[in-house]
């Protein structure tokens, strides 16, 4: 069979679990095209003179991440396994160029883009894909082997601090967190061994624990994710007014485009606080069918796992699910203040570019795993 025979075959297999998992991604990606245009409208005008520049930008993002994830939703995913060496050193030879000093870009004290002008993107992101089919791939290889912690847990450790470690120093504990919830998922669909995994969580969290505490502006917002209101003008300020944002939308929200949050009272409105925007604007309905969204995600992401053809399949198809919906997790917990304030964007609806395009790609993998289900 021919590539273009390939390539045809695989557009024409689409299950159920397939479209729904286009359609879940696809409303997403058009509420955060909206939300973006209205959450950055004042901040792009105060900034850049157009309401429309952040705008603008996100829907070119969107058609590169929507490219993407057809074309990787029709590789067959088994290809990923072959690239999975290159990507690794593509990966950390990233993380670590990002560092260096006039090269990597700083904003807001940390150093995680590379580009120039408008024009960036994340080391992290392809970290995050690379690590993951990395992982895949092993527990793959050595199904026989899950006893033996040194053919399995020892390999993928020493891979997973590498790059770990390369992020924290950016510093960027948020994205490491999300990177230890795509290894924990492989290694416990891999039915790694629960000594082991209990040995690894428990070390985990203590480490995240000791990093949380070790810098200031960490311990900072720790503390204030306890007690927002005992410094609402200086470390609890965004948390707060993402609450009054929230609650000032109540069950219907006051209008889409008339929110007041993102006249400059709250930081990073179209970004990682865009979820508060959601609320204020679309009230509690609104946020009930973003969340209601990313449960379809869960839900269609662990059917594809279960019905995955194969091991690998299956695999990638959990480290994925964790990935999307761990990170809207941990998002949406900090806007609302169930957990500390993180500074990763919402999945599919955030502005953003290599954030967006890399969990597009994500997204296009796993689909291509619902597809070639029986």
């Amino acid at each position: 069979m021919t590539l273009r025979q390939r390539w045809s075959a695989a557009g024409e297999a689409r299950s159920a679990n397939y479209v729904l998992l286009v359609a879940t991604v696809g409303v997403l990606n058009v509420i955060g095209m909206v939300m973006v245009l209205s959450a950055s409208s004042v901040s792009s005008l105060t900034d850049y003179g157009s309401a429309w520049y952040f705008f603008e930008r996100q829907v070119i993002w969107t058609a590169v991440g929507v490219l993407a994830f057809f074309v990787t939703a029709r590789i067959d995913y088994h290809a990923w396994r072959r690239w999975v060496v290159p990507m690794l050193v593509v990966s950390i030879g990233l993380l670590l160029v990002v560092l260096i000093p006039g090269i990597g870009i700083s904003v807001g004290g940390s150093r995680r883009w590379l580009g120039a002008g408008a024009v960036r993107f994340q080391p992290t992101e392809v970290a995050k894909l690379a690590l993951l089919v990395f992982a895949a791939d092993l527990l793959t290889r050595r199904k026989d082997q899950l006893g033996d912690w040194r053919a399995t847990l020892r390999p993928l450790g020493l891979v997973f601090v590498t790059i770990a470690a390369l992020v924290v120093i950016q510093p960027d504990l948020d994205s490491t967190v999300v990177l230890a919830l795509i290894v924990g998922a492989v290694l416990v669909v891999g039915g790694v061994r629960l000594r082991h995994l209990a040995a690894i969580g428990t070390a985990g969290v203590a480490l995240a624990t000791l990093l949380a505490m070790a810098e200031p502006y960490r311990r900072a917002r720790l503390f204030v994710f306890l007690h927002p209101s005992s410094d609402a003008s200086n470390t609890g300020y965004q948390i707060t007014q993402s609450l009054i944002a929230l609650g000032s939308g109540g069950w219907t929200g006051v209008g889409l485009g008339a929110g007041r949050a993102k006249w400059l009272f709250l930081p990073n409105a179209h970004t990682d606080f865009i979820f508060a925007i959601i609320g204020e604007e679309l009230g509690l309905l609104g946020c009930l069918l973003v969340v209601a969204l990313f449960v379809a995600f869960a839900v269609l992401g662990v059917r594809a796992a279960s019905r995955a053809p194969d091991r690998f399949g299956m695999l990638l198809a959990a480290g994925i699910t964790a990935w999307v919906v761990g990170q809207a997790a941990i998002n949406i917990g900090g806007v609302i203040g169930l957990l500390p304030v993180a500074g990763i964007p919402l999945p599919f609806v955030s502005f953003g570019g290599s954030a967006l395009v890399f969990t597009m790609v994500g997204a296009g993998i796993l689909a291509n795993v619902a597809r070639r289900a029986p």
